[in-house]
């Protein structure tokens, strides 16, 4: 039997690596890839991107910057999508203090201090506090960040600040949907994941437990089961 494609979505300053357990070990029961969201600045541009890249129709999974461009991307072409998972998402248009946080990351980037970012203000708020002083990952999310670079990385800031609420849309979902968030995720709270699972009438949540944002690196084997039991049901 064919088995399902699965388009992965992954987060700001991420890559591939993001999914890395999920590629690796989800390959009997879909047919997995990546969509890098680079190459655009708008949330609708990505959404577009991805769906002139991906297979006539998939099963979408975004973790993060990943969710609130899968969340377009249904809303855009609802009937390619056959099942949703948003992981550490959040539906929500931005605050102002979000705007100012952003516009002053993107001048700090454009002077140059851009690893500088990604140590002080990002690592701190994307894992879990117990996993900071885990090298192989804080290796990795580093890594991830300078492939993505600054230009990218200015790109789905200007993204983010101009996208817009999606929470309405939410309510036209009637795929298998699967939440799932870090308990600990102090980026995108377990509070905007119960939001969603109030919305969406086909919902299943999963928490993590000793978790942050990166949910998908932090916990790759809860984060794979989860999936595994999405895709199949």
């Amino acid at each position: 039997m064919k088995k399902e494609a699965l388009v992965l979505l992954p987060g700001t300053l991420c890559d591939e690596r993001l999914w890395e357990h999920q590629l690796e070990h989800l390959t009997d029961v879909s047919d997995p890839s990546v969509s890098m969201l680079t190459g655009a600045d708008t949330i609708e541009g990505m959404a577009e991107s991805v769906l002139k890249h991906a297979p006539e129709r998939f099963a979408l999974a975004g973790l993060s910057l990943g969710g609130i461009v899968a969340m377009e991307v249904i809303r855009q072409a609802p009937e390619r999508v056959t099942r949703l998972a948003l992981l550490d998402s959040n539906p929500h248009g931005p605050k102002p203090e979000q705007l100012e946080s952003w516009k002053s990351l993107m001048s700090k980037v454009e002077s140059g201090q851009f690893q500088s970012i990604v140590e002080e203000k990002l690592l701190p708020n994307l894992i879990h506090p117990g996993r900071q002083e885990d090298d192989q990952l804080v290796s990795t999310i580093k890594d991830m960040a300078e492939r993505v670079g600054p230009e990218g990385y200015v790109q789905q800031l200007m993204a983010v600040s101009t996208r817009s609420d999606l929470r309405e849309g939410l309510r036209q979902i009637n795929v298998p949907t699967l939440l799932l968030v870090g308990r600990e995720d102090q980026v995108c709270p377990l509070s905007l994941h119960e939001e969603m699972q109030a919305t969406i009438s086909e919902s299943r949540l999963v928490i993590v437990d000793d978790c942050g944002h990166l949910s998908s690196l932090e916990r790759p084997e809860e984060v794979t089961a989860a999936l595994r039991n999405w895709l199949i049901e």
